[in-house]
């Protein structure tokens, strides 16, 4: 209980600050809004030439809620360390609460951001044609969520251990773009050579973006679906168990 009650404390904190500086949330949604609106209907043809499985839009905008998933959480670390340099940290520190709380707090407050930015750019993409069943939606917004407080408590992690925005720029660079360019976000791999689709393999990313589209074309019974949850669920694990132990080396 007392573990609830301060990763709500710390969430309740850092709801408050994002609610009062609600343009970084609509800063957060310009790229795949851009995306979509730039990008969306060349896809179109490539759709129509190519015959890959569900129309354009069920192909695009999964790769566009990835995107936005992992880039929203992997940017995070910026504020945790500008909260470092204030001073925030430091006195949250020599609380009672235990660490995990301090991190999972802001976790919950980026995923809930992470999710209220996914909903926008779903609705925005009806209006741009798609139609996926309604428990895609669902599915599809849960995906989202764990891979974004995945990423929250890796970026705030390294944040806290490097405590530099230069130090921090670049492995969120060298981070994202291998994620970018061999998970199929934006084009699925089924359009690149032999040699690429057999590496993209070895990236557990590609197969959560293969799940969320396999989601939305209604093919919920297909095992890269549970895959790509059970995945999705091992990077939370993973990067809860790292997060926590940053933390808990600041104290040494």
């Amino acid at each position: 209980m007392t573990f609830l009650r301060d990763t709500w404390i710390i969430f309740s904190r850092a709801m408050l600050l994002s609610l009062r500086q609600p343009l970084w949330v609509l800063i957060g949604l310009m790229q795949p809004i851009l995306y979509l609106t730039l990008f969306g209907p060349l896809l179109q043809t490539v759709a129509a030439n190519s015959g890959f499985e569900g129309d354009a839009w069920q192909v695009f905008v999964p790769g566009l809620l990835v995107q936005l998933g992992i880039f929203g959480g992997l940017f995070v670390g910026f504020g945790i360390i500008a909260e470092w340099r204030s001073g925030v940290i430091d006195r949250q520190m020599v609380t009672p609460a235990p660490r995990t709380a301090l991190i999972a707090g802001r976790t919950l407050r980026d995923v809930v951001v992470i999710v209220v930015q996914a909903i926008v750019l779903v609705v925005a993409a009806y209006f741009f044609g798609l139609r996926v069943p309604p428990g895609a939606l669902l599915i599809g917004l849960v995906l989202i969520a764990l891979l974004g407080a995945a990423f929250s408590f890796i970026s705030n992690a390294i944040g806290i251990a490097t405590k530099s925005e230069d130090a921090l720029a670049p492995l969120v660079n060298a981070l994202a773009l291998p994620i970018l360019l061999l998970s199929g976000i934006l084009l699925p791999m089924t359009l690149a050579p032999r040699w690429l689709q057999i590496l993209s393999d070895f990236n557990p990313f590609k197969h959560i973006v293969d799940a969320l589209r396999a989601v939305f074309r209604g093919d919920f019974s297909s095992p890269i679906v549970f895959i790509g949850l059970g995945l999705a669920i091992a990077l939370v694990i993973i990067g809860a168990w790292f997060g926590n132990r940053v933390l808990a080396a600041q104290t040494k």
